[in-house]
């Protein structure tokens, strides 16, 4: 077996003529080969399941077998485990295939029931590139994914870049994807839209098999050793925050059908994601070095910034809107010209928003940062003493308790004073919550589950009450924008409504400081 390292990178159509005019691809001429692939599967899809993937790829006249593995991909980058054989079509002979005997005795039990499932058919360009001390295969596929189903033929297209590690450290395939994203003449100003790709063809070729729509994503548990070092614990919050963002954008990024917004759940989630890197550069801040965590912070709180503008409005849109409309006195009709205006220019606002969060996450500028932080993080060692040797022998437990003592202490400091707050400081509370939150998630693993169980979800129905307060004041801020016409009269009652569940909601401030005083804390 094979362990296949590759970095997967989304090429956008418009900068594929510049790729090719890149320096390190023109030096030699490409390699082009036209690839027929076919990935089987049981009925039950059973492979699918096991998240691994039977291909037979035709190649001129030869025709190998390939079994690929679960692997892990974060940043664009995959490892998995490969086997790859000549093989007479159809012909699944796993035994001589692959080394592994419990893998291969599993695969030729069930060879009788494997049918097509789906197939891509693309063209490949290949170079071999010798890049510092590691050889790197760089391929520009080009060319469609497609399936057969009762509901019809569909296809989708393929333009991506696969970079190969054949040989060497796993920073210079990062760093020749970096030199690639910089364009014919190496500067960020005229970079190409390489964007790191986490689903593999086999993933996608499913999905569309399967029909499914793409769904927004949570973030994964994390799980820690409690002898890790905090660089290390760091690095794998990290890269699962890094997960949880990728997941998310390609929901921002593609058009829904008919023209319609994308759930407003992928645009939540993207940045639910970039608060808990945020927070991962904060709580681990002393263990890393400072330029790192400062120009990481600064990178991810500008992309935060410029999601904010889509999830303020889907709130609104979504949320508020229908309680407004719905109590007003009279239905609001079609014949009701200034409420279809101003209901109107509401959605305009929101898809213009989207429009902004969408070119955000589809820049140049996000394409470098994904690639330069990925590597970045991977290159982080701990500069001290292992943590097994420090906090008493205790470890990254008794570094978490520490840390998550100290915050909790000023956030009830911080609470005390919430009732004479105005919007600025309760939205500063809420955000110091949040922090607290994402913190005890990370840390979760290494400290007693039952008491961290409780004391989230005291901080959670904390949050709760003042997210609710923040995103009154956001929506009566987003009325106050509304141009000056016929409407005016409605949106000055709009705004009126609001007021009064915000004033109804602060009622609810005293219990919260005196629930967050008597907040359990994670540790025994």
């Amino acid at each position: 077996m094979s362990q296949e390292t590759e970095l997967k990178l989304e090429v956008h159509p418009q900068d594929l003529a510049d790729l090719l005019r890149h320096p390190l691809l023109k030096a030699q001429p490409a390699r082009r080969e036209r690839l027929f692939n076919t990935y089987f599967d049981t009925s039950t899809l059973a492979l699918r399941e096991r998240r691994m993937a039977v291909r037979e790829r035709r190649v001129g006249r030869q025709t190998l077998l390939t079994v690929k593995t679960a692997g892990q991909s974060v940043g664009g980058l995959s490892q998995r485990g490969e086997w790859e054989a000549p093989t007479q079509p159809g012909a699944f002979d796993f035994a001589s295939l692959v080394s592994d005997p419990a893998l291969a005795a599993q695969l030729a039990s069930v060879a009788w029931q494997l049918v097509p499932v789906f197939r891509t058919d693309f063209t490949r360009r290949s170079w071999v590139l010798q890049h510092g001390l590691a050889q790197v295969e760089v391929a520009l596929d080009q060319g469609f994914i497609g399936t057969g189903t009762a509901q019809g033929n569909h296809r989708q297209p393929i333009l991506e870049l696969e970079l190969e590690l054949l040989e060497g450290p796993v920073d210079a395939l990062l760093d020749l994807a970096h030199t690639l994203a910089l364009g014919p003449r190496g500067q960020a100003s005229s970079a190409l839209r390489l964007l790191p790709a986490n689903r593999s063809k086999a993933e996608r070729g499913y999905a569309l098999f399967m029909g499914e729509r793409m769904q927004p994503v949570k973030a994964t548990v994390l799980q820690l050793q409690a002898g890790m070092h905090p660089v290390q614990a760091f690095r794998a919050a990290a890269l699962s925050c890094l997960t949880h963002l990728q997941a998310n954008e390609a929901g921002v990024l593609l058009p829904s059908a008919e023209g319609a917004l994308p759930d407003p759940e992928f645009v939540h989630q993207a940045r639910v994601a970039l608060r808990r890197m945020r927070t991962g550069l904060r709580i681990f801040r002393a263990h890393l070095p400072a330029r790192f965590a400062a120009h990481w912070s600064a990178e991810w709180k500008v992309l935060t910034n410029q999601l904010g503008d889509a999830r303020n409005w889907d709130v609104f849109a979504t949320e508020w809107l229908p309680e407004l409309v719905a109590d007003e006195p009279d239905p609001v009709g079609a014949a009701d010209t200034s409420a279809q205006v101003l209901l109107g220019w509401v959605q305009d606002q929101r898809r213009a928003a989207w429009q902004r969060a969408a070119d955000a996450l589809g820049s140049r500028e996000h394409a470098l940062r994904l690639l330069a932080f990925t590597r970045a993080v991977l290159c982080l060692r701990p500069a001290d003493r292992p943590q097994a040797e420090t906090a008493g022998g205790q470890g990254l437990a008794a570094w978490a308790q520490a840390s998550l003592r100290e915050r909790h202490a000023a956030l009830r400091q911080q609470a005390r004073a919430a009732r004479r707050m105005g919007p600025e400081g309760r939205h500063a509370l809420r955000i110091s919550l949040k922090k607290l939150r994402y913190a005890q998630e990370f840390l979760a693993s290494v400290l007693p589950p039952k008491r961290v169980a409780r004391s989230t979800a005291a901080l959670a129905d904390a949050q709760q009450l003042l997210g609710q307060l923040n995103d009154l004041t956001t929506a009566h801020a987003l009325l106050a924008s509304a141009p000056p016409g016929p409407a005016s009269p409605r949106v000055v009652g709009w705004q009126q409504a609001l007021h009064a569940r915000l004033e109804a909601g602060l009622t609810g401030l005293p219990a919260m400081e005196r629930s967050l005083e008597k907040a359990p804390t994670p540790w025994g």
